[in-house]
């Protein structure tokens, strides 16, 4: 049997950052001008980063606080996005066709928040995402979950149609309630991940070890929001994801749950594109909520 533990505790990591090979995004340097170009949507070509705003939470939890009118709430926000994650019955009803951030489309699902969340199925044909102009595909990865086996077939079946489309897949590492967050647990999943194909992978941020999780990574890591923080907590949470190697942040109630979702917004573009600290990101975002409540 594997030595497991062995190698899940392993520590020659070499450092967060990788080089790209002459192209701008991580481990991509290979695939075809098609899947290039659309990564490119995603990523931006100056810094290879990216802010993807994400609000495709209504697809196993329904209209959450912030979500209740996506064309109202959100459309206002995509375009100081670099890439937006949704589902395509919210792009198609809710998000002007005249937008230019990169489409990033949640193409797995299946129970909702009432049942067992790992029993997720593949609910996107790839016809329809490159009708809908995607430039990449997310599905999610219950690495430890009871239905782990069918969730990364979905993921490597997903990751062959989007191969023959030039259609990027993100793979979302999903934690269930009785798994522990940390350094080791998102080291395997993101691995996983990324060894089953995916082009990027999205997973949390963890306090100890975190460079150790985007340097054993060969694709971009993207730091999930996940719960509402205070604004400076969770501007502080993207810093620290930032400097220790990830490639953008995916941020949902972070940036829409907070009173004021623009000035949210700027704040974390700051932190990603400009190495903004933490404490001058929030002072951005206090001037830019003055600015909204006047």
């Amino acid at each position: 049997m594997a030595d497991t533990d062995g190698l899940l505790d392993a520590r020659d990591f070499g450092g967060a950052a990788a080089t790209t090979a002459g192209f701008h995004v991580k481990g991509a340097h290979a695939q075809d001008w098609g899947l290039q170009n659309r990564l490119s949507r995603i990523f931006r070509p100056d810094n290879g980063r990216t802010v993807m705003l994400a609000f495709d939470h209504g697809y196993f939890l329904g209209p959450m606080a912030g979500l209740e009118r996506i064309d109202t709430n959100i459309a206002p926000l995509v375009p100081d996005a670099d890439a937006i994650m949704m589902t395509r019955g919210a792009l198609r009803t809710s998000i002007p066709p005249h937008s230019s951030a990169g489409i990033v489309l949640r193409a797995s699902g299946g129970p909702s928040v009432l049942k067992d969340l790992s029993d997720e199925h593949i609910a996107l044909d790839i016809e329809d995402a490159v009708r809908l102009n995607a430039a990449a595909l997310a599905i999610q990865v219950f690495i430890g979950g009871e239905h782990e086996s069918r969730s990364v077939a979905n993921l490597a079946a997903l990751v062959d149609a989007g191969q023959r489309h030039g259609v990027a897949v993100l793979g979302v590492t999903a934690v269930g309630k009785d798994m522990v967050r940390d350094a080791r647990y998102f080291r395997l999943a993101t691995r996983i991940s990324a060894e089953m194909g995916a082009h990027i992978v999205k997973t949390y941020y963890v306090n100890e070890g975190f460079e150790t999780v985007t340097a054993s990574c060969p694709v971009p890591i993207i730091v999930a929001g996940g719960k509402k923080l205070p604004e400076l907590d969770a501007l502080t949470m993207a810093y620290r994801a930032m400097q220790e190697g990830a490639a953008g942040v995916d941020m949902g109630r972070n940036i829409f749950q907070s009173e004021y979702p623009a000035a949210m917004l700027a704040a974390v573009r700051a932190v990603v594109h400009d190495d903004a600290k933490p404490e001058d990101a929030y002072e951005l975002f206090r001037e830019r909520s003055a600015g909204s409540a006047s």
